[in-house]
């Protein structure tokens, strides 16, 4: 186990410099192009693909850093270039978790290759949870699988909603409803292969921010799946569900639930994106304010400026140091006690959108327009208090691990 640090060793600086190259000279420069199409940019992530950014093998060895900061590090900077073409590039990795996260061996090694493709045949996945009537609400999931044993197969209905690539996705990971009687204890992750028969694209969904992310529905109707796409196989789901089907009955503890661990496992992935927006909101405020003249002298010299700017650095800092604690511990396999994960997720996502109105503020008139980028920013940051659990979802979670209390 690694010692915590928060200081990045020369590797690690290599890959970070490596990646802010690549944000500042592929997706700077085209990021309001793809803003403004609302289009997935896959020629930006065929050169992402080509130079062995958007790869398994990338991911893999920035996952298992011993010091849990690649990931973290390498968000950051994706996030710093431009959040929309961000998402676009590590959108497949949410799927890639649920998958970790949920499946055997031989699914992660059958499954995540297929997520990326190559350099020559770049393929993206979809990991689809919330539904139009069960988005922070598990519980209220109505996405059925339902076992055909004669056939060994499952059969799944519904519709997901909210889904980062769906319907244009390789491989879609489907979070299902398998025990209706056991609410959110009762799900189970599903992976659809390619080319299944009844997935669909519904609504593509234009939004106020990280317009070039891929957001739609995907339905759900008569998919029929072998049995092995069932993630953790059929043995496993059984135990778990008669733990789960025994506490209930006596009142015991929670039991694990396939959407949260997935969720969980990515929420200092998502303040590490806050945080690396919120930097470059930062960064174009303070050079703004240096270059920019009022009244006969730079706008930073006036302490009402000077003073939001080292609040903004402030928050962005502390906000830094909470994803890479959050993300140390998982690495380390130190469980968060205090809800760290949301924590950290919690504190970067308010900041990256306190960070981007500030930075707006600053720049005045000129932020409000297209010309500047902090109105990208602004826009972009919106999301981070609201998806994958939102703020009020993560001072839930927190409330109830800190108190031990089932909050409501």
């Amino acid at each position: 186990m690694a010692e915590f640090t928060m200081e990045l060793n020369e590797d690690q600086r290599g890959v970070r410099d490596w990646i802010h190259g690549f944000a500042a000279e592929v997706m700077r420069p085209a990021a309001a192009e793809w803003d403004e199409r609302e289009e997935f940019p896959w020629p930006v992530v065929q050169e992402a693909a080509r130079i062995g950014l958007y790869s398994l093998d990338f991911y893999a060895q920035q996952f298992f850093d011993p010091t849990g900061l690649g990931i973290p590090m390498a968000m950051e900077e994706l996030f710093w270039g431009d959040a929309g073409l961000g998402l676009a590039i590590t959108g497949t990795g949410l799927a890639a978790i649920g998958v970790l996260t949920n499946g055997t061996e031989e699914q992660i090694g059958t499954w995540l290759p297929q997520m990326y493709g190559d350099a020559g045949d770049v393929k993206i996945a979809a990991f689809c949870s919330s539904e139009p009537d069960a988005g922070s609400d598990v519980s209220a999931m109505r996405t059925r699988a339902v076992h055909d044993e004669a056939k060994d197969e499952w059969v799944l209905d519904g519709t997901k909603t909210w889904a980062t690539n769906g319907g244009i996705a390789n491989v879609h990971v489907v979070v299902a409803v398998v025990d209706p009687g056991l609410g959110a204890r009762g799900h189970a992750s599903f992976v659809v292969p390619p080319g299944t028969p009844g997935l669909s694209q519904g609504q593509k969904f234009k939004k106020h921010g990280i317009r070039a992310s891929h957001t739609a529905e995907v339905v759900l109707d008569g998919v029929r799946l072998p049995g092995h796409c069932l993630l953790g196989g059929k043995d496993k789901l059984d135990e778990r569900l008669a733990r789960a089907r025994e506490r209930v009955r006596t009142g015991g503890a929670r039991t694990h639930n396939a959407a949260m661990a997935t969720f969980e496992a990515s929420r200092p992935t998502v303040g590490a994106q806050a945080v690396g927006i919120a930097r470059a909101a930062y960064e174009v405020a303070l050079d703004y304010a240096q270059t920019r003249h009022q009244f006969g002298r730079p706008v930073i010299d006036n302490q009402g400026v000077a003073f939001q700017l080292a609040d903004m650095r402030t928050r962005i800092d502390a906000a830094r140091l909470l994803v890479w604690r959050a993300s140390w511990m998982a690495t380390a396999g130190k469980p968060f006690t205090a809800a760290e994960g949301s924590m950290s997720k919690l504190f970067a996502g308010e900041t990256a959108k306190a960070v981007t109105a500030q930075a707006m503020q600053i720049l005045g008139g000129n932020g409000y327009t297209r010309e500047y980028p902090v109105e990208r920013m602004h826009r972009d940051a919106a999301i981070y208090t609201i998806f994958e659990g939102t703020s009020e979802i993560q001072r839930l979670v927190i409330a109830r691990t800190i108190s031990d209390v089932p909050i409501r």
